[in-house]
């Protein structure tokens, strides 16, 4: 079960990087390198996520944008909100993340 969702983070890694290469002239990222190192980022936060044992199991969308982190979806207590800001901050490359996690009711 681990391998299957390891071998999905790295599909999903390929994908993007893949994606790059499709970026149009008019988006907000300033080149392709700058897109490229967004979807880096993004996968290097997930998998740092997906990794850590307290937080596997929740609901953490993850999004990058000018090396600012967005993690979106749901946790179950503050600690939970906190630590998955904590991981995304220690990954290489993260300027800033935006933590807009909701507590589960």
């Amino acid at each position: 079960m681990k391998s299957i969702k390891r071998a999905t983070v790295l599909i999903a890694a390929a994908a993007l990087l893949a994606l790059a290469g499709c970026a149009s002239e008019g988006e907000k990222q300033s080149s392709a390198g700058a897109y490229i190192d967004d979807a880096a980022i993004t996968t290097k936060v997930k998998t740092a996520i997906f990794n850590e044992p307290s937080l596997k199991l929740f609901d953490i969308g993850v999004a990058t944008e000018d090396k600012v982190v967005h993690l979106t979806g749901s946790v179950k207590t503050r600690a939970e909100m906190a630590k998955a800001a904590e991981v995304a901050r220690n990954v290489s490359g993260v300027r800033s993340v935006r933590n807009e996690l909701k507590i589960k009711q």
